[in-house]
């Protein structure tokens, strides 16, 4: 069985979305061995930082949150789509050419998994092809941009996807992995009542 670690590495190095600072993860040593018997860290950091979830509260006022999740949809069968010829988005035209089917939980693989820093010119998923999606009826979508749309003013991908019950998730590593259908194990801390949670994301094949 060939195991795949498709997360991102938290690191205070790690890219984060529009290089803002404030969404740099901060590490902060507060007990070591030169003063105590124990060596202790504290992390802050954004909940969309790296690989993760959103839900609804992300862009919906008073919308569902992590209180909501139900564990047993983040354990499944997943397909994985090679989009790493795409330029700009990922469109209606891309998705339509795609065996997609009701149900299915898709993740969408793009130059995105290329880069190192963050690139504001990432490729998003556009609203037409989010509505294409719920349109099949699928159950996920996981994309490896920091966000799944960009520059898309109110947000209609994200909104179109929640609007339809289908998780998102983002951030994603998919350069070692080829198009085809794989198990997926997607692991979130527990937090209670937040807007993302952080992911481990490990996908299988036999």
């Amino acid at each position: 069985m060939k195991v795949y670690d498709v997360s991102m590495t938290i690191s205070k190095n790690i890219q984060v979305y529009k290089n803002k600072p404030e969404k740099k993860p901060t590490f902060e040593v507060v007990s070591d061995f030169d003063y105590a018997s124990s060596h202790e860290t504290n992390m802050t950091f954004n909940l969309h930082t790296g690989t993760h979830m959103d839900f609804p509260l992300h862009m919906i006022p008073f919308g569902e949150t992590s209180d909501t999740l139900d564990l047993a949809r983040l354990i499944r069968e997943v397909k994985v789509f090679d989009l790493s010829h795409l330029k700009d988005c990922i469109d209606i035209k891309d998705v339509e050419k795609l065996d997609i089917q009701k149900d299915d939980f898709v993740l969408f693989k793009t130059k995105n998994s290329e880069e190192e820093n963050f690139n504001f010119k990432f490729i998003y998923l556009n609203d037409k092809a989010s509505k294409y999606l719920a349109e099949r009826k699928i159950k996920g979508v996981g994309v490896d941009g920091l966000g799944v749309e960009r520059d898309q003013p109110n947000h209609p991908t994200h909104k179109t996807l929640f609007k339809h019950d289908i998780i998102i998730i983002e951030g994603l590593r998919l350069k070692e992995v080829n198009e085809g259908v794989y198990m997926m194990y997607a692991l979130p801390i527990k937090i209670k009542g937040v807007d993302a949670l952080p992911l481990s994301v490990i996908l299988t094949k036999e």
